[in-house]
């Protein structure tokens, strides 16, 4: 198996691996999209550069068709006068249901600073994002697009009447909780939990283990031993320009007795 095909197999088995953050419709009434995670040989051509969101939705369309389920419409952009409008992720036929299905992939940090309760906590490792903000979005922007004028004309044109399609996500996400601090979740699906985040000055706890940067795409996978580890003095350089320029990098941690923690660093 070639490389960038291991690569994409690994990143696949990281989806189905990765649960959804919620069960049924327990946040915002938002239904949660129930699909069996059977780990399976991936086969399909696929952009590398395309950033992480596009990505992940082309690995839940194949998984949606591994279970038999027929992809009506993929990544549909929704334009007026040359002008985009919005965009719908995906419409699908399972058994005798149509589902408009938007697809989520998130990475967030447990920050007690912010916010007033367990769901406005969650931020992603550079703040540029908020759970509570994506979960208002959904809600009130991109679910409720599937009914406007111009999403109706182009359902109509392909013989889908949006009087019977019924609205779901499939929102996963890995969740970071701060080092050696408990916290305890309730709403949110403790499965979740990935790793914990960690402060630059807190580097030191870590000096006898080795590191690794993995790339984007394999903040997805599991991780595993067989990469180039890095010793504590050439990480901490290599570090240096990530924390410099505002970006909070995943890093894998290889600890003396072989144990693999998967962390953030934060710059803020």
């Amino acid at each position: 198996m070639h490389q960038k095909q291991k690569d994409l197999q690994k990143r696949f088995e990281g989806l189905l691996q990765t649960p959804s953050l919620w069960k049924g419709k327990d946040l915002f009434n938002l239904q949660q999209f129930y699909l069996p995670s059977i780990i399976s040989k991936i086969s399909i051509n696929i952009n590398e550069k395309q950033r992480l969101g596009k990505y992940v939705e082309q690995l839940v369309f194949y998984q949606l068709k591994q279970n038999n389920i027929t992809v009506l419409l993929e990544n549909v952009q929704i334009q007026k006068n040359k002008r985009t409008l919005g965009e719908i992720d995906c419409i699908i036929q399972k058994n005798n249901l149509t589902i408009h299905l938007e697809i989520v992939y998130k990475f967030y940090l447990y920050d007690d600073k912010v916010g007033d309760n367990e769901i406005e906590h969650l931020i992603g490792p550079n703040r540029k994002d908020a759970l509570v903000e994506k979960l208002h979005k959904l809600k009130n922007k991109q679910l409720p697009f599937l009914y406007s004028t111009e999403s109706k004309n182009l359902l109509n044109s392909h013989n889908i009447s949006v009087i019977d399609i019924e609205q779901q996500v499939c929102f996963k996400a890995q969740l970071f909780l701060p080092y050696n601090n408990n916290v305890t979740l309730n709403k949110l699906n403790t499965s979740c939990i990935s790793g914990f985040y960690i402060y630059k000055y807190q580097l030191k706890e870590f000096l006898d283990c080795k590191f690794y940067l993995p790339n984007k795409k394999d903040w997805l996978i599991t991780p595993h031993k067989n990469v180039d580890w890095q010793n504590f003095n050439i990480f901490k350089l290599n570090i240096e320009e990530y924390l410099e320029r505002k970006f909070s990098p995943m890093v894998w941690i290889k600890q003396q007795n072989g144990e693999l923690l998967k962390c953030f660093i934060v710059w803020w």
